[in-house]
């Protein structure tokens, strides 16, 4: 492994510091599961590592019925799927936090790291666009909001600008009727890379036989996660159908970029584009409905 200096920051303010005094030969450090093995494999370059698991604000973890969730870029994958209140109204991010790698993995993994890892594949952020997450970011100039969908802006970069990093995300509390599902599709069985990965996210009337609203995104399609703001429009107002899904999942099948690597070729990740957005839109109809 390279040599880098190593600071744990224990407040906001001393981390931006450093971050905007060392620029691009920086790096965050939150869970480290992606970071380290790409310093250690000389994928990332880094003269300093900045740890921001002490600072208080990125550890912040809260949910109330009217305000939502605040999830701090440092909380670790498990703290949220073991919050019973979180996993009740968030299924759908329960769904992608439970799959990051094993049960260790989850003890240092977060969701915020996840994000800012900004893997076309990753299999947060499809969950985090689907429920309407906005990020909190902080920097020299102050603070700003970020919406996920908007975040990611190329395989491994994100909109942060220097000196600035991820503090939180909000998620909206959930609306009645509502619900959220998220599914990947893997070469095996566990602790794989995605070959694609879908959220979805769904409101309905009162009757809860017609679409209110819904919203869909797609993984490892595209060179960033993709929010397809077509195939969420074109359900809102219809009748909750097959034809109506199926409608959508071919939106989203046209929407997908994807490429042909050794996980996938194109022509399957399209396949699957419609594949996973129909399941994922189903399981968002179930649970919208009072089911699991």
């Amino acid at each position: 492994m390279q040599d880098f200096d190593y600071v744990s920051a224990k407040t906001l303010k001393e981390a931006v510091s450093l971050l905007n005094k060392h620029g691009d030969q920086a790096c965050v450090l939150s869970g480290g599961t992606d970071l380290i093995v790409q310093l250690r494999e000389g994928r990332r370059k880094a003269r300093l590592v900045v740890d921001v698991k002490d600072i208080p604000q990125l550890n912040q973890m809260s949910y109330t019925k009217t305000k939502g969730l605040t999830l701090g870029a440092a909380v670790p994958c498990c703290r949220v799927y073991e919050d019973k209140a979180i996993a009740q109204a968030y299924p759908g991010l329960i769904d992608a936090a439970s799959l990051i790698g094993g049960v260790q993995i989850q003890g240092r993994a977060t969701v915020g790291g996840n994000l800012c890892n900004a893997s076309p594949a990753a299999d947060t952020i499809p969950a985090l666009i689907a429920l309407g997450a906005v990020c909190t970011v902080t920097g020299p100039k102050g603070t700003r909001k970020v919406r996920v969908e908007d975040f990611c802006t190329a395989p491994g970069r994100t909109a942060l600008k220097k000196g600035e990093l991820l503090v939180s995300l909000h998620l909206p509390p959930p609306k009645p009727r509502s619900g959220a599902f998220f599914l990947r599709f893997i070469p095996r069985n566990e602790m794989d890379i995605a070959v694609v990965n879908a959220g979805a996210s769904v409101v309905l009337d009162a009757k809860k036989k017609t679409f209110v609203s819904a919203r869909i995104a797609l993984g490892a399609v595209a060179p960033t996660p993709l929010f397809v703001t077509g195939a969420g429009e074109a359900l809102a107002g219809k009748p909750v159908s097959d034809e109506s899904i199926e409608a959508a999942a071919e939106i989203a099948k046209a929407a997908a970029r994807p490429i042909s690597d050794m996980r996938g070729t194109a022509e399957q990740r399209r396949h699957l584009s419609g594949v996973l957005t129909r399941r994922a839109l189903q399981g968002a109809i179930e649970r919208a409905k009072g089911g699991k």
